[in-house]
């Protein structure tokens, strides 16, 4: 489901969740040439503070954008900007779930605020 601006709530929220694949991986290696070892080479990604390949963080703000753009606010959405913070690497083939509550929204200028976490399993 898709919202207008004028249909939007503070509280609100939207989630959805993937399961993220070695070939997802792959792709987004290629599509943004991060090529680092720790997230394509798992001898390397062993010896590392991780112990072993790990996701690719802008894979995963990623999906913040796929849950604004497909259900809320919906299409047409334009994801202008975010600020991130990790407290964990997330695996290949971990599910993630992404979650997007409205915290704040200003019709008159037809903007909306979210806080939106991103967890895996």
């Amino acid at each position: 489901m898709a919202y207008y601006i004028d249909q939007l709530q503070p509280g609100m929220s939207a989630s959805t969740s993937k399961t993220v694949t070695e070939a997802d991986i792959i792709l987004f290696a290629g599509i943004s040439t991060d090529v680092n070892p720790a997230h394509l080479d798992e001898e390397y990604a062993k010896g590392t503070m991780f112990g072993g390949r790990i996701a690719h963080g802008m894979l995963s703000a990623g999906f913040i954008s796929a849950v604004l753009a497909n259900k809320l606010p919906g299409p047409g959405t334009i994801y202008l900007s975010h600020i991130r913070a990790a407290i964990s690497a997330a695996a290949g083939e971990d599910n993630y779930t992404m979650s997007a509550p409205s915290a704040d929204v200003t019709n008159t200028a037809g903007n909306m605020t979210t806080l939106g976490t991103i967890t895996w399993l």
